[in-house]
């Protein structure tokens, strides 16, 4: 408690100093720029980019002139970063809490203090249009859609400010991904990598004018293989893809076509066994690497599981996050006359998504195990004792006292989930600005429809495992007095088939109706207001799911399957959020903005698709009736107050946030070995944070600069209570105060550089920190605080030709990023555990690259 309050009165005095700093800025600004005289004479270096993200209009608004904060990545910049997903391309971002470790795809971000999982507080777009019009449909996260690659020149992040009047499922912010725009001359770009890890990247962009050069043509993608920084023994990471872009502009306005096919799979690396030392340090288990091993291995690749139907289930876990994607994309811009502007944005998609993962569920001795699993011997007539042996070696029994280093088995889930999704997004705007006199106001009116079809899947099995790196499947047996084998109680290592079982569809239909202006009211100060309204309907069916016994023993003796009855729904939510915002532009070097936003999240296909599969099938509608209550409106009130500053030496934007969150949604996931169920507990809350944001750079000299992002913030849950029944007495849980789930209070990434032999050479180092943060809402679990370092090389042959070199997590740094959501995420099961399931972060790798421009 003393350690909140503390860390509460140093933000208030942190944000009191950014008050009191922005009140005396003028004067600051005046003597910054008169010391800076000498180095005004250039352009400020990042400040006038154009910004395209969260505004729409038709003047040009500079980074310098935006009145919310916002991030822009440019493409020499991404290069030198080299994320290997989305997730870690946000790394940069100030106000971003990320979790990368999972792999290439199903990245988790944390925006502001928000704490919701996947990407359900920021959305994703690809050149203005949203990439998926929900980024987190349930297991179909955003980030699964989407590939970084050399035809994307830049990448704009929005933190908070307009970005939810302009996109759906924006409250926290919108990340850009801004494609390649072709020039006037032919131009390409050639790069392969290559890794340690097995890894082999093809990546291009190859554009070029047609005929007299009234069309473009862009031309571009990747390929790549490798085994995984967390080799699971067979290819981790395996695809790519390809896109053709077409565009003309015309004296009135452009238009373009552009085609994307995505064929990829990618690795989904979940939690490891981790133990705590005697020392208090938190490392891996004896028989395990924690920077490069994985539980998942060629055992668990391919697995047949019995389905309730008498049919078979081919799990394949070398799909990882599979996806095969077609999406078409058509713009059209065009000046209509009388100083109207009409744009337009359509984009279709079709795209079939797999998500095979060998889930940690339960670790445990292999002793613990037998001792709870006695109620089973009676399954083996004639058997004196239970043992578990290997599936692929019947003759090697598993060592209680020291197998693997650690004599530790574990419950696994092999979970596979399948979502075909077809969407259909539109986005049309028409703007017009006034003038009047010396003022003049920008205005936008749009309209956004989205409608998409979604299917969802899922069936799931227990495996029983060893641990250690690629884990083996045991055998649970019976044996007699003399130690022989007398019969098995599971079934090639399948220690319960289908505990998960889902069958369910539904479409999702909106309109939304915006409208922005941008008051120009004198040369230093802009005002700007906009106002969205957003209607969803959601319809579908979920199959009722029912309890079999197959009759081929323990494993198939509890069966989840189809019972043939559906329930249905067919629900619409509507709410309208605003923001309201100011810019006062001192000069053309500094300048104070301050924003208001009340936004709002609306329930989704994922609020539903397996909200009834439990009910009884012989009562659906008495079911529907007790859980006919529709899920909440999340909605939110973001404030932020910002200073910004820049010259040809430095640049910072400072900015002081504050977000409070009602009707948080969570879902409790809690495995039980002892009925072999998968527990789901749904609640709400309401969270506060408060904290500032500083992005800043410095030149002091041609052959060194420095980079910094940090937050500093205070995230807590503020309404967290609930009373439950223990050993049939209620028992008041008070969470209220907590720190939010998996939200660190302190972050910070520095980046150093030289700049050598005539800038043909840059050497850059980044050091990132990830102050402590909670697995649980209880706060029960802590995940410590931790550092990395990351470096990174290019050097520039000749104008052409250029080599790259990066070293991720220099030091093995086992960071841990979440514990295991498996065991709770309102109390976790894993709390006053010395041994347990945790992820960290990806072990060191080394990867070079060449670069050939052309």
């Amino acid at each position: 408690m003393t350690q909140r309050h503390d860390l509460s009165r140093a933000i208030r005095r942190a944000l009191a100093l950014a008050a009191l700093i922005a009140l005396s800025a003028p004067a600051a600004a005046q003597q910054a720029e008169a010391a800076a005289v000498a180095a005004a004479d250039a352009d400020p270096r990042d400040l006038d980019a154009v910004i395209v993200t969260g505004r729409s209009g038709i003047k040009e608004r500079s980074k310098a002139e935006a009145s919310y904060s916002i991030t822009r990545i440019d493409e020499e910049r991404l290069r030198m970063q080299a994320p290997t997903s989305v997730t870690e391309a946000m790394k940069s971002v100030p106000g971003f809490w990320v979790e990368a470790s999972g792999g290439e795809a199903s990245g988790n971000i944390r925006a502001r203090g928000i704490p919701v999982d996947g990407f359900g507080s920021v959305t994703l777009l690809e050149g203005g249009v949203p990439v998926q019009h929900d980024p987190a449909l349930g297991f179909l996260n955003g980030d699964q859609a989407f590939r970084l690659d050399e035809t994307i020149e830049r990448i704009e992040v929005v933190r908070g400010g307009p970005s939810s009047v302009f996109y759906s499922n924006a409250p926290a912010g919108a990340i850009n991904f801004v494609p390649r725009v072709v020039g006037d001359g032919a131009e390409g770009v050639a790069k392969y990598t290559v890794g340690d890890y097995g890894l082999n990247r093809f990546d291009f962009f190859y554009g070029t004018p047609l005929g007299a050069g009234d069309w473009k043509l862009g031309l571009g993608g990747f390929h790549r293989v490798d085994d995984g920084v967390r080799d699971p023994g067979f290819d981790a990471n395996k695809g790519g893809q390809f896109r053709i872009n077409l565009s003309r502009e015309f004296e009135r306005g452009a238009v373009m076509f552009d085609y994307k096919r995505v064929d990829d799979n990618v690795a989904l690396f979940l939690g490891i066994p981790m133990r705590t030392g005697a020392d208090g340090e938190i490392r891996a288990v004896p028989g395990f690497d924690g920077n490069h091993g994985t539980m998942a291995g060629p055992e668990t690749e391919r697995v047949r599981m019995l389905q309730g139907d008498g049919g078979w289930y081919d799990f394949d876990n070398s799909v990882g996050t599979g996806i095969e994607r077609d999406q078409y994309t058509f713009k059209f811009d065009h000046e209509l006359g009388a100083g109207f502007r009409l744009a337009e944005a359509l984009r279709y998609s079709d795209t079939l998504t797999r998500r095979n993962g060998l889930f940690p569920l339960q670790l445990m001795s292999g002793a613990r195990f037998l001792a709870d699993s006695q109620r089973l011997l009676a399954r083996v007539p004639g058997a004196t004792a239970l043992q578990l042996r290997y599936v692929d070696d019947p003759a090697q029994a598993f060592d209680l006292a020291d197998q693997n280093g650690n004599a530790l088995m574990s419950v696994g889930g092999l979970r596979g989930v399948t979502m075909p999704l077809k969407e259909l997004l539109n986005d049309t705007r028409l703007m017009r600005r006034f003038e009047f006199g010396e003022q003049s106001h920008d205005v936008t009116f749009g309209y956004y429809h989205a409608r998409f079809d979604q299917d969802f899947d899922r069936y799931s099995s227990n495996v029983l495992l060893d641990v250690r790196d690629n884990a083996r499947l045991l055998e649970l047996v019976g044996v007699d007095a003399a130690g022989n084998v007398v019969g098995p109680v599971t079934d090639g290592g399948i220690y319960r088939y289908g505990y998960e079982w889902e069958n369910a569809s539904g479409r999702s239909t909106t309109h939304a109706f915006y409208l922005s202006d941008e008051w120009q009211v004198n040369d230093a100060l802009r005002v700007d207001a906009g106002v969205r309204h957003e209607e969803v309907q959601v319809e579908g069916w979920t199959e009722i799911r029912r309890q079999v016994d197959m009759n081929r023993g323990y494993a198939a003796s509890q069966v989840l399957t189809g019972s043939g009855r559906f329930a249905t729904y067919d629900e619409s939510f509507r709410k309208t959020g605003w923001t309201a915002g100011a810019n006062w532009q001192f000069s053309p070097y500094s300048g104070l903005f301050a924003r208001w936003t009340s936004a709002f999240r609306l329930p989704n296909l994922s609020s539903y698709i397996t909200r009834y599969s439990s009910c009884d099938p012989n009562n659906v509608e008495a079911c529907i009736r007790n859980n006919g209550s529709k899920p909440p409106i999340q909605t939110m009130d973001l404030g932020e107050v910002g200073y910004k500053f820049t010259n040809q030496a430095f640049d910072l934007f400072a900015t002081a946030f504050y977000t409070k969150y009602d009707n948080e949604a969570f879902s409790n996931y809690v495995f039980d070995i002892n009925n072999n169920t998968s527990r789901v507990e749904q609640g709400y809350a309401t969270t506060k944070t408060y904290g500032l944001e500083l992005e800043g750079s410095w030149y002091p000299s041609e052959w060194f600069d420095l980079q910094l992002t940090a937050t500093l913030q205070n995230p807590e849950y503020e309404d967290l209570r609930y009373t439950e029944l223990v050993n049939g007495a209620p028992v008041l849980r008070d969470f209220v105060g907590n720190q939010l789930i998996r939200v660190p209070k302190r972050s910070l990434r520095l980046a150093p550089a030289l700049n050598l032999l005539d800038d043909r050479l840059r050497l850059q180092l980044s050091y990132e920190y990830q102050g402590e943060r909670f697995v649980d809402r209880a706060n029960s679990v802590r995940l410590p605080s931790y550092d990395v370092f990351n470096a990174s090389a290019r050097f520039e042959v000749d104008p052409r030709w250029s080599l790259y070199a990066y070293v991720d997590n220099i030091g093995n740094s086992l960071g841990l990023t979440e514990g295991n959501p498996r065991a709770g995420e309102l109390q976790s099961g894993d709390a006053g555990a010395n041994t347990f399931f945790a992820r960290p972060i990806l072990g060191r790798a080394y990867r070079l690259a060449v670069m050939y421009r052309f």
